[in-house]
This record gives structure tokens, sequence and C-alpha cells, in this order.
């Protein structure tokens, strides 16, 4: 197989299947960027989304003659990325911490709009997340996972699930009033 560095995904997938080490290479250097992204999101630090990184490249290789061309080969990689993440958290058995949530707190957490951040200022504030309201976090907002499927995944309850996710909110919010200097003890809207 030539080589060129305007391959597309299609034609290094190509190369992938017949265990082509620089198709690989290429791959990966192609879509590491965007997949580290996704780690990093659900990891604690950069060290930590560099081991998941690793571990769903060994995964996607491993497992590339099962993709049927269904959807795009970013998505299935993407997919094993934040399977190979719950994974982790899974097999490290962190135990979640789930709080209760006061009605207050819900309603803060609700009306608030995360949009207007700059994405490496509201990664590195999810990242301050505790484990289980971070996981949770982005298996809902980030992912589109229901409650139940988090539930199911993770080993929880779909209230557990809700708690997790108003309270990684109200954390977020929390922060990010604090950055901008707002007192949030008075903050109303």
């Amino acid at each position: 197989m030539k080589l060129t560095p305007k391959l597309n995904l299609d034609n290094l997938l190509e190369g992938c299947r017949a265990g082509d080490r620089k198709a690989q290479e290429l791959l990966y250097k192609q879509t590491a960027p965007k997949m580290m992204v996704v780690c990093m999101r659900y990891a604690r630090d950069r060290m930590e989304a560099e081991d998941i990184l690793q571990l769903g490249y060994i995964k996607v290789f491993g497992k590339i003659s099962e993709f049927r061309s269904a959807g795009s080969l970013e998505g299935w990689i993407r997919r094993i990325m934040v399977n190979t993440a719950i994974e982790s958290y899974r097999r490290n058995l962190r135990m979640m911490n789930i709080v209760p949530i006061t009605e207050n707190e819900e309603q803060i957490a609700a009306d608030f709009d995360f949009s207007r951040m700059g994405m490496q200022v509201l990664l590195k504030l999810i990242q301050g997340l505790s484990d289980g309201t971070r996981v949770v976090f982005n298996m809902y907002v980030m992912e589109g996972f229901s409650h139940q499927e988090i539930a199911d995944s993770l080993g929880i309850s779909a209230g557990a699930s809700k708690s997790q996710l108003s309270r990684a909110r109200a954390v977020l919010k929390q922060e990010i009033i604090k950055m901008e200097g707002i007192d949030y003890a008075t903050y109303t809207g």
C-alpha cells in the first residue's frame, strides 16, 4: 500500500485491517488529538488521559476488522475511547461520592448556561469534579447517554445518576461564579 500524507480515513482503514503498521501510525496521528480531548474529559489529569488513550488505541487496532462502516470510523473510535474511559473508572474501583442535593442547588444547576465557557477552562473545571460526578457529567452531557444507560453502565441507580449530574452542574456553576468574582450566596440567576 502506497501511503501519502493525504490519505483519507477509508484508505487508512484498509491498511489497518491488513496490519500495515504505517497505516496504523497515520490513523493514530490523524485521530489522536480529537480522541485525547475525549479522554481528558473523563480523566483526572493528563497522565490518566494518556493511559486511557493508549488502551483505547490498542482496542481500536485489535478490533479494526470488526468495524462495519455503518457509521464514521472516527465515531467508532470515539465510542471505543468513551467505553475505555468508563472501564478504566470501574477497574480502578473508585467509589462515587453521592452527595444529597438541596432544591436550591438543583435550581442553580438547572438554570446556568455553561456554553459561554472556553473549552480549556471548562475542561479544567470538569477535571476538578469528583470521580463519580465527572463520569456521569461526561456520559450525560457530552456523550448523550440516558440516566438509565449511565446507571446500567456504572452499576448505580438512575436516581443516583441524576443526583450526580445535578451535583456536577452545581459545582461547576459555583466554580465559574467564583472565577467571575460573583458572590455565590447572593447569586439569583
